[in-house]
């Protein structure tokens, strides 16, 4: 489910970083993929839970994966979102902050890979990592927001490109902070410590 997530993301901002709409199908595919695979698992728990009664380790271990999989869900979201901001011959908004935008683009996709790798390796050090990344997402949105609203007020033939731009750099931002739950999932998970809302820094 997680790998679906991370090609999801990926073939997403690449059609929309070149403006070529051929890949959004194989998107829609995997987004109804994850969807699925998020009822298929959430009844697994359950089932699980309602028969066997975990404790301890293995109770965490479920609890995180019915979170998890709320969270993979909600990216695949994303990734759909990205897809339909897909446009041939854009304007110039989206050329103004390319630069921003791939580096927002990696950056969240690498949160995702590395807390579902932490996920699975049980690493909680490998998960405090990726939350110390989600502040400069957070500050590459704000930036690429006020560019955007800078370049509509000068040109106001780009608010449509200028408002997808803000829409796509918006839905990285979630990713990333989807990517951060992940994180704080594992870091519950092997140590039992909730770190939500910042007290992971505490």
């Amino acid at each position: 489910m997680g790998a679906r997530c991370e090609r999801a993301v990926g073939l997403a901002f690449d059609a929309y970083i070149r403006g070529d709409s051929s890949g959004v199908l194989l998107v829609e595919q995997l987004d109804e993929r994850v969807n699925r695979d998020e009822v298929a698992l959430h009844a697994l728990i359950l089932r699980i839970l309602a028969l066997r009664q975990p404790l301890g380790e293995d109770l965490r271990f479920l609890a995180t994966a019915l979170r998890l999989i709320i969270d993979l869900e909600r990216i695949g979201d994303e990734a759909i979102n990205i897809a339909e901001r897909v446009v041939p011959r854009d304007g110039e908004a989206k050329s103004r902050v390319g630069g921003e935008l791939v580096a927002m683009a990696g950056a969240a996709r690498d949160m995702l890979q590395e807390s579902l790798d932490a996920f699975v390796d049980a690493d909680a050090e490998a998960a405090e990592h990726v939350l110390g990344r989600d502040d400069a997402v957070d500050r590459a949105c704000a930036n690429v927001i006020a560019a955007m609203i800078e370049h509509m007020s000068q040109d106001p033939g780009e608010v449509p490109a200028g408002l997808r731009v803000v829409g796509v750099a918006k839905y990285l931002e979630r990713i990333a902070d989807h990517a951060t739950n992940v994180a704080e999932q594992v870091i519950f998970m092997v140590r039992g410590d909730d770190v939500r809302h910042g007290r992971w820094r505490r």
